[in-house]
């Protein structure tokens, strides 16, 4: 399926992802790309006699592969042609790429693009996946290479229900069968996207809905369209209007033509999964009390044959949502909160939609998160998803409704837009002055602690803390020496016992003076001014237990951006080695949100937290003693948040050195058992704020592969000793959270 990747001489690299056949045409599906930085690939396509054909070609961002081969991530590196089979007169064509200096011609033979090929194509992947994760459970992989990386279009494909699935959902009765109405706003709506959005909710595998559709339309061509190609269909309600009243009023028209128990919100140019509705269905009746769902999307070409740039999100995070509106589509909300929230608001076209969720999300008993591709929206040149300039206006408009948002919920706080079109950053007001006690433990490496401390002299915009050096146990003169130049301006405790991260910070805390507190490590150093500021502006808000920081190393690449829970074993650092400068996965580098953990290499919590909590857990006395503290206070119902806005560098290990030899080695595995252990429940469920999709395995946030394996059960004992489990921790709801 997949091709090798080929190289000729100094031209281009590129790579064929996808070969197809459909209603008549032949789609190509891949990407090209220059090594040289100052150089643009164009693109052509010839029959086999060399004679120039004219054919449809959409360039589409790839951020994958520039970030591969180091290219600007917004360059158009990615292609999609489709050729009419009517043109062609030869069983191969030929794909041109020109780069100013050569020219390369590569056969593409077109006879191979088949519905027939493209079935075979998956069903010989799925073996393939399938018999390796059997060897991989009888540990005898390595008799068998992986399969190839699987691409995301033909992921997508392989998730969609099947025939066999398709009837069992049609025929299968939940205990209660609540109406949907799916309500679009149509306005001059091209045939062909309008006939396939209609189809793709007709279609669906769950019976129980309605079609609202208000049409703002200057001509009547809609009407007579769905007149002609519907006429019976009763789940069908069409109304025409008088005037084009905008996206808001539109919609709202289409609202009040609805009957159903859950209003279902798409644009008149996306697709529906067929079991968009199952699903929903499935999520409401088990659990009642859900007012708000939301599932993940992805992007279809204009011509509806070519799936990608997926959005896997998180589950519900307030502090995500007030940085941009992530949730997006596919959304339903519950008739009731409907109408608490109130309908959409026209001050805010442009951005509606951002606005009406944030009114639902203020409101809701429970918002849930399908991490399943229930949604595809359509690019072409003029959608936000394919060009986003084409609605300047509407960030503008985001700003507003996230500034109304922080009024609304009594948040004394400015709301600026960020470089990041769409995106925002929200700066907390602090209505107090209160003392910061910033704990650092250090044995000798005077060096480290000096830049350290230098650091927080130096730039530190917030002025009333204190600091506590907790001296473990240090062997040089020189330390004592330096000690003894710091007083005044720190105070010195000691820690007579080996050294054991928690059990060291469950003896400075409780001695610290501050009402907030900042485990701060004694390799990093400051780099934001109002470092300090970011952190407690989170965690003075009641409901947070603890802010993290966003940490680079040396290099400025990512050291820390957020814990996710079973990467990469039973927890790991996201984004760990990206480069600093980028803004990550749908912006999360960038964005203030939600983690189930920060690492306490940079960590403010509050003191009166960490008291309750009681302090760290002293078995774990070097690696996961941070990330079981967090997970302890989210089982306090208390949020974990990181900012993007602390930066400091960590030159991580440099006083510990590295967990990767001899007995630090065998020490880290047991307190990795340990932590599967305790917290098996938890990691069962899944991190509720790192999609099930995304690899286990990478920390880039790709695309997790079917033969990819948990690391963490490898952890725990075949048949579990209760008597020595230290306790199974709570389930923290993977897929359903508080409004």
């Amino acid at each position: 399926m997949m091709q090798a990747l080929r190289k000729s001489g100094r031209c281009v690299l590129y790579h064929i992802d996808r070969l197809e056949s459909q209603y008549g045409n032949v789609m190509i599906r891949g990407w090209a790309a220059d090594l040289d930085p100052r150089r643009r690939t164009q693109l052509s396509v010839e029959d086999g006699l060399g004679a120039r054909l004219e054919v449809y070609v959409e360039r589409l961002v790839r951020p994958d592969v520039c970030a591969q081969f180091g290219r600007p991530e917004t360059e158009a590196c990615g292609f999609h042609i489709l050729i009419d089979r009517a043109v062609l007169n030869t069983s191969f064509v030929y794909l041109v790429f020109t780069n100013g200096v050569r020219r390369q011609r590569v056969r593409v033979d077109i006879h191979t693009a088949s519905a027939a090929g493209r079935f075979w194509q998956l069903q010989k992947f799925r073996h393939q996946a399938k018999r390796y994760q059997q060897m991989a459970r009888s540990k005898t992989a390595g008799q068998l290479s992986a399969p190839p990386m699987l691409d995301y279009d033909l992921w997508a494909r392989m998730q969609e229900p099947d025939a066999r699935t398709r009837r069992l959902q049609q025929a299968h009765r939940f205990p209660r069968m609540p109406l949907f109405s799916v309500v679009i706003p149509l306005y001059e709506t091209p045939l062909p996207f309008l006939k396939a959005v209609v189809d793709s909710v007709l279609r669906q595998t769950y019976p129980h809905l309605e079609l609202c559709l208000a049409d703002g339309s200057r001509d009547g061509q809609v009407r007579q369209f769905l007149a002609k190609h519907y006429a019976g269909e009763r789940r069908l309600r069409y109304r025409r209007l008088k005037e084009n009243k905008g996206i808001s009023e539109n919609t709202n028209a289409a609202l009040a033509m609805a009957r159903g128990e859950f209003l279902v919100f798409a644009d008149h140019d996306d697709l529906l999964a067929p079991d968009a509705l199952y699903e929903l269905a499935a999520a409401v009746c088990a659990d009642p009390d859900i007012d708000l769902l939301y599932t993940d999307e992805d992007k279809i070409n204009r011509a509806g044959t070519a799936y990608f740039a997926p959005h896997f999100k998180p589950d519900f995070s307030m502090e995500l949502l007030r940085c941009n509106n992530y949730i997006c589509h596919l959304l339903a909300v519950r008739r009731d909160l409907l109408e608490k929230a109130g309908p959409l608001d026209a001050a805010y076209d442009g951005a509606q939609d951002y606005d009406f969720v944030l009114r639902c999300a203020e409101q809701a008993r429970r918002i849930h998160h399908i991490p399943r591709v229930l949604y595809h929206w359509r690019t072409h040149p003029d959608s936000t998803a394919g060009n986003p300039a084409s609605k300047e206006y509407a960030f503008e408009a985001g700003r507003r409704a996230v500034e109304a948002h922080c009024r609304r919920m009594g948040l004394d706080a400015a709301v600026e837009q960020t470089r990041l079109r769409g995106r925002y950053r929200v700066r907390y007001a602090l209505p107090e002055h209160p003392l910061v006690s910033i704990v650092i433990l250090n044995k000798d490496h005077v060096e480290e602690l000096r830049r350290c401390l230098n650091s927080i002299w130096e730039k530190s915009s917030y002025d009333n803390y204190e600091i506590l050096i907790v001296e473990n146990n240090s062997t040089e003169a020189e330390t004592e020496q330096y000690y003894e130049s710091l007083a005044g301006r720190v105070r010195l405790l000691r820690y007579e016992g080996c050294f054991n991260f928690a059990a060291i910070h469950n003896f400075a805390v409780p001695r610290a003076s501050g009402e907030y507190v900042v485990l701060l490590n004694n390799d990093t150093e400051v780099q934001s001014s109002a470092w300090l500021e970011e952190l407690l502006g989170l965690c003075q808000k009641p409901e947070v237990g603890a802010a993290g920081a966003k940490l680079f190393y040396p290099d400025g690449t990512i050291q820390h951006a957020g814990v996710a829970l079973g990467l990469c074993g039973v927890a790991s650092h996201l984004f760990a080695g990206a480069d600093g400068t980028k803004d990550g996965y749908a912006g999360r580098l960038v964005s203030v949100q939600d983690y189930s953990a920060v690492t306490a290499a940079c960590m403010m919590t509050k003191k009166s937290v960490y008291l309750r909590a009681g302090g760290m857990e002293e078995a774990l006395a070097v690696a996961y003693n941070d990330i079981d503290y967090c997970l302890r206070m989210r089982e306090l119902g208390l949020q974990v948040l990181y900012t993007p806005y602390a930066c400091l560098t960590h030159y991580e290990s440099r006083s510990r050195g590295a967990d990767t030899a001899g007995e630090k080695e065998k020490r880290l595995k047991r307190e990795a058992a340990w932590f599967a252990r305790r917290w098996r429940g938890v990691l069962e469920a899944g991190d509720p704020f790192y999609n099930p999709n995304f690899s286990v395995e990478r920390t880039d946030c790709s695309l997790r592969q079917p033969w990819e394996q948990e690391a963490w059960r490898q952890l725990l004992p075949e048949k579990e000793d209760l008597n020595a489990n230290p306790g199974t921790g709570p389930r923290l709801g993977r897929r359903t959270t508080s409004g």
